[in-house]
């Protein structure tokens, strides 16, 4: 069973030197990749261009021959308000006892357009368009992709496809790169015996540094 850590919130721009190596040790923090399931909510829909962050990245990450979890959403088959309980419903039968992660667009302030967060506790998909749906996640991956405040369906679907097309690709590699890292992790620390070191890992890690 995971238990859960104290709140967290991080927020990083899309566009910040090491985005994907930053993002990759957050998720290797408060994601428990080596405690399966994991299953991954993937929010949005395809026909609409700002809204369209989840799938995309689901999409991206079902691709992914090594990256062993379940994946709910994609655009082949959207996770979005018509079918979202449903599905976590059938999901949650399958995986009743799984660390869930919640991916979703959103929109905020014009000098936030453009930032990734990762944050503890659940996503309310559909508020920005004062839809009412049920909490999704243990922990959220949200990325800021247009202005919030005015008719906020229509600036979902006018939104440039360019910027959540790399947010989610952004999301996608950090969330592979965390899962290897914590997989390599967890074989190294198998093989260690008392004081031994690998000096290979010192050369590997050498410029690793905490996440600011």
């Amino acid at each position: 069973m995971y238990i859960a850590e104290s709140s967290y919130h991080y927020r990083i721009p899309h566009k910040e030197t090491g985005v994907v190596w930053k993002l990759s040790s957050y998720f290797a923090e408060h994601i428990p990749f080596n405690q399966k399931p994991i299953v991954f909510y993937c929010i949005g829909t395809d026909r609409s261009t700002g809204d369209s962050l989840g799938p995309l990245t689901g999409s991206y990450l079902s691709e992914l021959s090594l990256f062993p979890y379940p994946v709910i959403g994609t655009l082949r088959e959207p996770l979005h308000a018509l079918n979202l309980q449903q599905r976590i419903k059938q999901t949650t039968e399958i995986y009743p006892d799984a660390f869930t992660v919640a991916i979703d667009a959103c929109l905020s302030k014009r000098d936030a357009v453009g930032d990734l967060l990762f944050h503890s506790g659940p996503i309310s998909p559909g508020k920005a368009v004062g839809k009412e749906l049920p909490p999704v996640g243990d922990v959220s991956i949200k990325g800021i992709v247009n202005i919030a405040g005015f008719m906020e369906q229509a600036v979902l679907q006018s939104t440039r496809l360019h910027l959540p097309f790399e947010m989610s690709r952004m999301i996608g590699r950090a969330l592979q790169l965390a899962h290897h890292r914590q997989t390599s992790k967890s074989i190294n620390n198998r093989h260690q015996d008392g004081n031994y070191t690998n000096p290979r890992d010192k050369i590997r890690h050498a410029h690793l540094r905490q996440a600011d």
